[in-house]
């Protein structure tokens, strides 16, 4: 597949990048070579090759979400400097 100059400064537009014309020779080529070495995968016989997401076999790692006991209301709100016996007071970051 080959890539033209024009292909590569469209997609700098799309990705909102300013390139100088060396950057845009310099990454025609750069990815012109990855899209020639993409061409070469395309030539493995696949037939028979299950599709795959990950190369290795992954479980499910998480634990059951489980309603269980949690700690005292008071004892947290003991360790902040300010509190209204329900919550965190904290300074206002955006404004009143």
């Amino acid at each position: 597949m080959s890539l033209s100059r024009d292909d590569v400064q469209k997609v700098s537009l799309l990705a909102r990048l300013r390139l100088s014309d060396e950057e845009l020779d310099s990454l025609t080529s750069q990815m012109g070579r990855v899209l020639n070495y993409i061409e070469q995968l395309s030539e493995l016989d696949t037939d028979g090759v299950e599709p795959m997401a990950h190369a290795v076999d992954v479980s499910n790692v998480f634990r059951d979400d489980a309603v269980r006991p949690s700690h005292d209301r008071s004892e947290i709100l003991a360790n902040c400097p300010r509190h209204d016996e329900e919550f965190y007071l904290v300074p206002p970051v955006l404004g009143d």
